[in-house]
C-alpha cells in the first residue's frame, strides 16, 4: 500500500468511530499538554537559576554561625573583625561584608508607630550584590560605616502586580503606606528611641517579579539598613550583635573556580581565630540553593510523572482500540490476503491508524499546551514559552505512542490464517 492509501484507510476508520477515537485522543492529549507545561516548567526553573547566578554572584560564600554549637568559652564568635581580617588577607575579593540583624525593633516617623521592624547593620558593600532595587536619595557610604553615622535606609516592598488569594488576608505593613505617601528623604525617624536621618529608600521589585526567590532577605516586614557600626553602638544592647558579633558574612569570589580554595582558606583562617572552636559554618551558595533546586526537580518530576501517566494510559487505549479494531475486521483481513496483501501490508495499515490516532490526540494536546502556556507563561516567572523544538518534541512522542502501542496488535492481525479469517463471523 501506498502512503496515500494508508493515510485515507486510516482516517476513515477514525472517523467511522467518533467517540471511541475521541476518547482514546483524550487521554494522550492530557499526556502531551503535561509534557508540554514540563518543558515550561524545566525552562523557567534553568532561567531562574541563571538569573540568581547572576544576581548573587557566581563566586559566593556565605559565612554564618553553626546551628547549635556549644562555646567552650574560647571563640569570641562570629564578629565584624573577622570580616575585617578576611578584607585584609584577601584584597582582591569581590566583596566582603558583615550583617547583622534586630528583629522586632520600635520605628516612629510622625503618625506612623510600629515595634515589628527588621533593623540590620551592613556594610557599603552590601549593595555589591542582590541589587534589585530602585534607589531614592543615597546609599550607606564607608564615611558612614567608619563614623558610626546615625542615617538608615528604608526599604519599601514592592507589593503585587498580580495579588494571589492568599495575600489579601494579610493587611499592608504601616511602613509601606508611610514611604509611599511621604516624602522620606532627609527626615528623621526614631529606631527604639535614638534619632536617625533617612537618607535613601529601596524600593523592591513586585512580588511576583522578584527574582530573589532563592533567598529571603525581603522587605514584607519592613526593613531598614543603617551602618553597621551604628547597629553596634545603639541596637546591640539586647540583640545578636552584643560585643561586635554578627550573623553572617558575605563573601563574593567574583570566579567560580576560586571558590574551593577559598572555602578551605577561609575555614582555617576562622578556625584559628576562633582558637580551635569550629563554630562558624562557610558554605558555597550552590550548597544553599541545593534546597531549593531539589523542590523546583521535585515539582518539575512531578509533573513529568504525570504527563508519563497520561500517555501510557492514552497507548494502553490505543492498544486495545487497535485490537477490537482487529477483531470486528477479521473477515476484510482475510479478503485482503486473499486479494494478495502481504502480512507487512497488514501491519502498516493499523499501525498507520494508530499513528494517526496518535497524531490526532497530539495535536490537540500541544495546542491544548501552547495555549495553556501562552496565556500563564506572563503571569508566572516560573514558566517560560515554549519553542519549536517543544512542539516537534510532543507531537514526535504522540506519534511514537501510537506506532509503538500499536505494533503488537498489527502483528497479530498479519498472523491470522487467510481461510480461517474468511469463515470468522
Amino acid at each position: 500500500m501506498t502512503i496515500r492509501e494508508l493515510a485515507r484507510t486510516a482516517w476513515t476508520e477514525i472517523a467511522a468511530h467518533k467517540t471511541r477515537s475521541a476518547m482514546t485522543c483524550l487521554s494522550l492529549s492530557i499526556g502531551v499538554a503535561a509534557m508540554l507545561f514540563t518543558f515550561s516548567q524545566t525552562g523557567g526553573a534553568m532561567r531562574r537559576y541563571k538569573q540568581a547566578i547572576e544576581l548573587y554572584g557566581p563566586g559566593r560564600i556565605t559565612i554564618s554561625k553553626r546551628q547549635g554549637y556549644k562555646s567552650k568559652g574560647r571563640s569570641p564568635g562570629l564578629t565584624i573583625d573577622d570580616a575585617s581580617e578576611i578584607r585584609r588577607l584577601y584584597p582582591e575579593l569581590y566583596m566582603v561584608y558583615p550583617k547583622v540583624d534586630r528583629y522586632e525593633t520600635r520605628l516612629r516617623a510622625g503618625a506612623l508607630k510600629s515595634d515589628m521592624i527588621l533593623v540590620s547593620g551592613v556594610t557599603e558593600e552590601w549593595r555589591k550584590r542582590d541589587w534589585v532595587y530602585k534607589l531614592q536619595g543615597r546609599f550607606l557610604t564607608s564615611r558612614d560605616v567608619a563614623a558610626g553615622a546615625r542615617v538608615c535606609v528604608l526599604i519599601q516592598p514592592g507589593g503585587w502586580i498580580k495579588k494571589p488569594y492568599w495575600a489579601r488576608y494579610f493587611p499592608e505593613h504601616p511602613l509601606e503606606r508611610y514611604v509611599r505617601s511621604h516624602d522620606v528623604i532627609g527626615r528623621r525617624i526614631l529606631l527604639n528611641e535614638h534619632v536617625f536621618t533617612v537618607v535613601g529608600v529601596l524600593k523592591e521589585p513586585p512580588r511576583d517579579r522578584d527574582p530573589r526567590w532563592f533567598h529571603s532577605s525581603r522587605g514584607e516586614e519592613g526593613s531598614v539598613l543603617i551602618p553597621i557600626t551604628t547597629f553596634q553602638s545603639y541596637m546591640a544592647d539586647r540583640g545578636s550583635g552584643a560585643l561586635g558579633q554578627v550573623d553572617q558574612i558575605e563573601v563574593e569570589t567574583g570566579d567560580v573556580d576560586k571558590v574551593s580554595a577559598m572555602l578551605r582558606r577561609l575555614e582555617a583562617l576562622l578556625l584559628q581565630r576562633h582558637r580551635g572552636e569550629d563554630d562558624s559554618e562557610v558554605r558555597d551558595f550552590r550548597q544553599l540553593m541545593g534546597g531549593a533546586m531539589a523542590q523546583v526537580r521535585q515539582f518539575i518530576i512531578s509533573i513529568l510523572i504525570i504527563g508519563i501517566v497520561a500517555i501510557l494510559a492514552s497507548g494502553i487505549g490505543i492498544m486495545n482500540v487497535t485490537l477490537a479494531t482487529i477483531f470486528s475486521r477479521v473477515r476484510e483481513i482475510g479478503i485482503r490476503r486473499s486479494l494478495g496483501a502481504t502480512r507487512s501490508d497488514i501491519v502498516w495499515q493499523f499501525v498507520a491508524e494508530a499513528t494517526a490516532l496518535g497524531l490526532a490526540g497530539g495535536a490537540a494536546g500541544t495546542a491544548l499546551g501552547v495555549l495553556g502556556i501562552t496565556y500563564l507563561a506572563p503571569r508566572q516567572d516560573r514558566m517560560v514559552a515554549i519553542g519549536f523544538t517543544h512542539v516537534a518534541a510532543a507531537l514526535a512522542l504522540a506519534l511514537a505512542t501510537g506506532f509503538f502501542f500499536a505494533l503488537y496488535p498489527a502483528y497479530k492481525a498479519s498472523r491470522f490464517d487467510p481461510v480461517e479469517a474468511l469463515r470468522y463471523e
